[in-house]
């Protein structure tokens, strides 16, 4: 089984190819350090499973998975994450990710993971299908941030971590006037007048990890 590990931590890098070339059945054969990169060396390395870090610099997170998948459906996404589930394991699987795991998983329970949605399955908590189920059952009553484009949840996921309108424009490469809109198109599907108040509603619902760099 060929493994991709997208993290721009090396120590987490290396901590995940020791843990896998353990595994008789699996091989770690690319390794990508932040968003664009991931793009750049699926298109050179085929791979059946890629483990992905949710918060690496310039495209990451959901838009990132959203847009993976846009070109390799049929990829298997296992997410690695350092926050917790929350509300942030749905936005994942919603944009089409296999599995969630957070970073404090043991390594026999990674090691299952991976197995796990290589043949098609699904990794998520019971407390998370639980929360796709009533999404699914309850669309109307749906969180506000459950309203955003990919991109408008990375650029929310942005801003509540404390990067600028300007910040975030150089990092995704848009322009200030563009990231403004889509600011602007945030507080407004969400009801919210500021960007205190995503701040607010970030920790509420465990879409940030205050004190982390993620």
């Amino acid at each position: 089984m060929r493994v991709m590990i997208a993290d721009d931590h090396a120590i987490i890098r290396d901590g995940l190819k020791k843990i896998i070339s353990m595994a008789p059945d699996m091989v770690v054969v690319s390794e990508a350090v932040d968003g664009e990169d991931v793009l750049k060396r699926l298109r050179l390395t085929p791979v059946d499973v890629l483990l992905l870090d949710m918060s690496m610099p310039g495209k990451s997170g959901i838009a990132l998975i959203a847009q993976i998948k846009a070109s390799y459906a049929s990829l298997p996404i296992l997410v690695l994450s350092m926050y917790r589930e929350s509300q942030y394991a749905v936005q994942a699987i919603r944009a089409g990710a296999a599995g969630y795991l957070t970073k404090n998983a043991e390594s026999e329970q990674l090691m299952s993971a991976i197995r796990r949605v290589a043949r098609g399955g699904t990794v998520v908590s019971p407390l998370v299908a639980d929360k796709l189920v009533r999404q699914l059952q309850q669309p109307a009553q749906a969180l506000p941030h459950t309203r955003l484009t990919a991109r408008e949840f990375q650029i929310f996921q942005m801003l509540v971590e404390g990067n600028g309108i300007n910040d975030i424009a150089r990092c995704l490469s848009l322009s200030a006037k563009t990231v403004s809109t889509h600011k602007a198109n945030i507080l407004t599907k969400m009801d919210i007048p500021s960007t205190a108040g995503l701040v607010h509603y970030a920790i509420e619902h465990g879409l940030i990890v205050a004190g982390t760099d993620a």
